[in-house]
């Protein structure tokens, strides 16, 4: 059920609520990871009724992910006029967060996907989450290819770039790095996968 149908069937959602759940909920995930998380204390800590958080986010997965989706969703994607600049802001902004995600419980760091791989397997457990998370995913995709379309248009990337494929070379290895190898994916990395996925990527200019 959607949020507004929610609305339309009684009292408005209140963003305060929500605000203050996800908020104690991230710091148990925080502190202990997805293991730590326990839906009684984050109704506890938020000073919420136990009935109105499990209406709104049912089960642990739920309120996991809905954690996760708000982190994410944070990440900017920049329109400065330089697109390989913004994409390496963006690039280098969702490895933070993707890194945060997994590192949630384990102070002392390590390669685990930790809690970024508890989500997917509980995006496989219910199917209206995996929606949810398709559907966010779908969203930034849709900011990014607006950002690629203004690109073609001021910047000079070419016009027949495969700009879903570009926006794949781009997320995929980021989300390869840390939930598969393990390897670093920092800084240095996004500017190096951002110099690879825009090699060519330009109309050259004429001299």
């Amino acid at each position: 059920m959607s949020q507004g149908a929610a609305g339309r069937r009684g009292r408005p959602r209140d963003g305060a609520v929500d605000r203050r759940v996800l908020s104690a909920a991230w710091d148990l995930l925080n502190a202990g990871g997805y293991a730590g998380l326990n839906v009684d204390e984050v109704a506890e800590r938020a000073a919420v009724a136990k009935t109105t958080l499990y209406r709104r986010w049912p089960t642990k997965d739920h309120l996991a992910v809905a954690v996760a989706a708000q982190m994410l969703g944070e990440v900017p994607i920049p329109d400065t006029g330089d697109l390989r600049r913004d994409l390496t802001e963006f690039a280098s902004a969702l490895a933070a967060s993707l890194n945060q995600v997994s590192a949630a419980g384990r102070p002392g760091g390590g390669s685990s996907a930790g809690l970024a791989a508890e989500l997917v397997a509980a995006a496989a457990r219910h199917p209206d989450i995996d929606e949810v998370v398709r559907a966010g995913f779908a969203q930034r995709h849709e900011l990014a290819r607006a950002r690629l379309r203004r690109a073609v248009e001021r910047e000079g990337l070419r016009p027949d770039v495969d700009q879903a494929v570009l926006i794949d070379q781009i997320a995929g290895p980021i989300y390869y790095r840390i939930l598969i190898t393990g390897a670093p994916a920092d800084r240095g990395y996004a500017e190096c996968l951002i110099a690879a996925v825009l090699d060519g990527a330009f109309t050259p200019r004429e001299v």
